[in-house]
């Protein structure tokens, strides 16, 4: 698979005396759901056919950038910078910085961050159809809420956030998030404490990365999630970035290589143990037989503690129908659920023999979404606010289900079913697209839904 393709954004920072501006994106949004963040939005081609403004505000600065900065915020939360400054209510313009994307996502923004700083909180109206709250607070109140795990924020919000908390007068040339997104292997907080690493692993397209998370807090035994780095060199930085944690054992949500590669030499390298499911011991063991050699495992089941964050205890949930022993982590809380390849942030999950099960996978899509964690944290991909992916997904996969019902009433092969439901499908994964099929198939005959000769 190629890199991703890089685009450029631009954000606003509003200040107004202490409080700052933060808006709520929609659960439904493909780019950071449920994440509460700075208005703004991409550069557009036509940003940079506008002539470039002669007012003082925005002297100094990229002319492409500041029209989109003007059309974005007029489009977002109804909030005209030009007539702010005729106004006389710009104080002062600072950009503080940019920061891009991470390579695991399909389109990587580079944004440009902009500190306006206001004499009067602005009249807002919000583009319901992107975000659904706003609200004007201290960054010491938005750092309170995200500490205690209550707010979703990308890596450059919370950045900027914990940048104004310690001052918001004195601001640095150098932002801190461009020195963070100079680091290899980047940890990410999308949820405080709550870190994740996105390393590269021998997954299947379109993805190329494979989330491994760090849970637990300080003394109590803090697990490394699916490490599964592609490369020795990729696992020799990856132990060097985790060893500050303390890190007392490593969970596997479930067999596949792609969540498992290299975890049992890490294993016996860092003197830990592997926490597993049963099945998840068993499907490994007949792949390959000398995987635990040297290796202390402890299995573990439905609902047992695993360790704790921020003071709650985290339990593993069973969540099979991709893999049948795949194991789900969630605090009591529910303020976050890390669901392995329940769903996926790039592509879409694969139900097939002998480990998947259609209906199972159904159920477990259920039970997550009735539980309702505040957090969905995929396998691959970002994290999610809210359970909406996985409604939509369940929704999705009972409408292909009665498509596939009906194909298979009309005497449709495999082929003309593929043909018909997978049009314009990358080749290689056509193969992946008939076992999903050939699932559905299986759940249909297991509740007598098909009639066959």
């Amino acid at each position: 698979m190629s890199e991703s393709k890089i685009r450029e954004a631009v954000t606003a920072v509003l200040m107004c005396g202490d409080e700052i501006f933060l808006v709520h994106r929609h659960a439904g949004l493909k780019a950071f759901p449920g994440y509460w963040a700075f208005p703004g939005g991409k550069v557009d081609k036509e940003d940079a056919d506008a002539p470039a403004r002669a007012a003082s505000w925005c002297q100094g600065f990229d002319a492409t950038h500041i029209e989109a900065l003007v059309r974005e915020l007029v489009e977002e939360i109804s909030f005209d910078l030009d007539a702010a400054a005729e106004r006389g209510e710009i104080e002062a313009v600072h950009l503080l910085g940019s920061a891009l994307a991470p390579a695991f996502v399909p389109v990587r923004f580079n944004t440009f961050f902009f500190c306006i700083r206001l004499s009067q909180k602005p009249q807002i109206t919000l583009d319901v159809g992107e975000v659904d709250d706003c609200r004007w607070e201290t960054a010491a109140t938005f750092m309170q809420e995200y500490r205690q795990g209550r707010l979703l924020l990308a890596p450059p919000t919370q950045l900027t956030i914990a940048l104004l908390e310690e001052d918001s007068v004195n601001l640095p040339d150098v932002h801190p998030i461009e020195e963070f997104h100079k680091q290899a292997l980047q940890i990410i907080e999308p949820v405080c404490e709550m870190r994740m690493l996105s390393v590269r692993s021998h997954t299947l397209p379109p993805a190329i990365h494979t989330n491994c998370f760090i849970i637990g807090d300080a003394g109590a035994k803090p697990v490394l999630v699916d490490p599964s780095p592609w490369t020795e060199d990729e696992m020799l930085a990856l132990e060097q970035r985790v060893q500050a944690f303390g890190i007392a054992g490593i969970f596997l949500t479930h067999h596949h290589p792609d969540h498992r590669e290299r975890a049992s030499e890490m294993a016996r390298r860092m003197g830990l143990p592997i926490l597993l499911s049963a099945d998840t011991r068993e499907r490994i063991e007949a792949i390959e037989a000398n995987y635990f050699d040297g290796v202390q495992t402890r299995l573990i089941g439905d609902g047992e503690v695993v360790t704790h964050w921020l003071g709650k205890p985290v339990r593993a949930l069973e969540v099979p129908g991709h893999d049948e022993g795949q194991l789900a982590l969630m605090p009591d809380c529910r303020s976050w659920c890390i669901v392995g390849d329940l769903i996926q942030g790039i592509g879409t999950v694969v139900i097939q023999k002998p480990e998947g099960n259609m209906g199972k996978y159904f159920r477990s899509l259920l039970r997550i979404i009735e539980l309702d964690p505040k957090v969905i944290v995929p396998s691959h991909g970002i994290a999610m606010g809210s359970t909406h992916r996985l409604q939509e997904t369940l929704k999705h996969r009972r409408q292909r289900e009665a498509t596939i019902l009906d194909l298979h009433r009309k005497q449709q092969t495999m082929e003309e079913m593929l043909a018909a439901i997978y049009v314009g499908l990358d080749p290689r994964l056509l193969p992946l697209a008939k076992r999903n099929i050939e699932s559905h198939l299986d759940k249909l005959r297991e509740e007598g839904a098909l009639l066959e000769s």
